[in-house]
């Protein structure tokens, strides 16, 4: 029987807003909470999960495109030993060709990624920067789409963007919004509230909420260190607050799994 995989696509409207980090992180609070993730880094053409984790791949996703490796063998445990697994699935950096795959293209790897993928709970996909046609048909064929913003004015400028360049050419109107690097609870709110009002009035719907992450210093000294902040620092501010999020997640897996078991991983492309 198929297992009921959650596709969870984290995008963001810009660069700098933290969103790999959050990835990495929601998928190790995922992982020791026993459900099995694989972290796919869809950062096509600037991938850095391996770098984020301090390893060397031998293979990635152009491999398996080129069909010159088995998925199997391009997926990297990052933490074993737990009765769930947590692996990564590495993409490569500087590869032009990735950067804007054809449709063509797009549909081979999917094809050849759903029979692994969906041996897992949850997949998260760690979508590039921005609202380039590759971004738009990852996000369009996950289950769930959560847009990573700060409280920077470009931010929210390139969030809301991003949104309505997923509506208007995905009829795409399910977001979930997660305020990274905030400094209180009024900055947090303030962020979404100015996003979903903007949503509201030019596009009519709001995104939901999902939550923040607080600034915390320990986020850059885990960069540095090349481990994920929850392993390195599991009760820091920024810690609880991806442990609440990955909750959210959890309850949202446990709503939509009867239905998850009956679809591929990879939703048909709008």
């Amino acid at each position: 029987m198929k297992k009921s995989t959650l596709s969870l696509a984290l995008m963001s409207g810009k660069g700098g807003v933290g969103k790999s980090n959050l990835a990495l992180n929601l998928g190790y609070a995922l992982a020791i909470q026993d459900f099995s993730v694989l972290l796919l880094d869809c950062d096509l053409g600037l991938a850095n999960q391996d770098v984020l984790l301090g390893i060397r791949t031998q293979k990635n996703l152009l491999d398996v495109l080129n069909d010159e490796a088995q998925v199997s063998e391009t997926i990297i445990k990052i933490k074993s030993g737990w009765k769930s697994s947590y692996d990564i699935l590495p993409a490569a950096s500087g590869v032009p060709e990735l950067v804007e795959m054809n449709p063509v293209m797009r549909d081979t790897l999917f094809r050849r990624l759903e029979p692994e993928l969906a041996n897992y709970d949850f997949v998260i996909l760690d979508l590039g920067a921005g609202i380039s046609d590759t971004v738009q048909a990852f996000a369009a064929m996950a289950a769930i789409r959560v847009v990573v913003l700060t409280p920077e004015p470009t931010s929210l400028t390139d969030s809301y963007a991003l949104i309505k360049i997923l509506y208007s050419n995905r009829g795409l109107d399910d977001f979930y919004v997660l305020v990274n690097q905030v400094e209180n609870s009024k900055e947090e709110k303030d962020t979404y509230n100015r996003l979903s009002l903007a949503c509201e009035k030019f596009i009519s719907f709001k995104p939901k909420y999902i939550g923040s992450v607080r600034m915390d210093p320990k986020f850059p000294e885990a960069v540095r260190m090349q481990k994920p902040l929850l392993e390195l620092y599991p009760n820091t501010a920024a810690a609880n607050d991806i442990k609440q999020i990955a909750a959210q997640l959890e309850s949202i897996y446990q709503e939509m799994k009867p239905e998850l078991a009956d679809q591929p991983v990879f939703h048909p492309l709008l």
